[in-house]
């Protein structure tokens, strides 16, 4: 005889259904925003019933969270990743920072107008999440790195450490957030993750010059 399931536990069938739930919540809110998805629409597209949503995330806060906890924080941690061993190196540390953002928006593409919808505008929904989770693990360690090379003089000293984080964020992930509106303008316009960061690091190491034949 079947012994019950103990409570807790969910099925693979379970999982799978909070899975389903998760990636219909993230591309909701990618395209219409976090205040303009219910929770109805959300299971429509997931296929299941509005009661499993409230039975796996009990409220659409909490589902809020669980998205942000289980499919934006992880990957933010691994751009966090993509810096270590190179703390000592602004230039290595500008180049990593370039080139792994790049390849997450990249693979992401929901990430770019999330980002846009509910963290630069004001009232986003995640607004507070990315400034207590994201804030210290990215930006807040950019800005100590910067300011430790500046006084050891191996960073311009005319830059902002803080004001260099937010440059640095603004050149990678405005191409992205921007990529409709810049193909009706520029439809030839190579966006692939490794011509962005191509362009955005030979903007930053040697700006504007031209070289000149001797």
């Amino acid at each position: 005889m079947n012994q019950p399931r103990a409570p807790g536990r969910p099925t693979g069938d379970a999982q799978l259904q909070r899975q389903r739930l998760l990636d219909a919540a993230l591309a909701s809110f990618a395209r219409h925003g976090i205040a303009a998805s219910s929770l109805r629409s959300i299971a429509d597209q997931a296929g299941v019933t509005p009661a499993l949503v409230n039975y796996y995330f009990g409220n659409k806060q909490r589902l809020v969270e669980t998205v942000f906890e289980e499919r934006l924080a992880p990957l933010l941690a691994n751009v966090a990743n993509a810096l270590h061993g190179s703390e000592d190196d602004p230039r290595q540390l500008v180049r990593r920072l370039v080139c792994a953002l790049n390849a997450t928006l990249s693979q992401h593409p929901w990430l770019p107008p999330l980002w846009v919808r509910e963290v630069l505008c004001e009232g986003g929904a995640l607004r507070e999440l990315w400034a207590t989770r994201i804030g210290p693990m990215i930006p807040a360690r950019l800005a100590a790195y910067f300011a430790a090379a500046q006084a050891r003089q191996a960073l311009n000293a005319e830059l902002n450490p803080r004001l260099l984080v937010v440059s640095l964020f603004g050149l990678v992930m405005l191409p992205h957030a921007a990529a409709s509106l810049l193909h009706g303008i520029f439809p030839d316009l190579d966006n692939r993750a490794a011509a962005l960061s191509e362009h955005t690091l030979a903007l930053l190491e040697r700006g504007m010059e031209t070289s000149h034949a001797d």
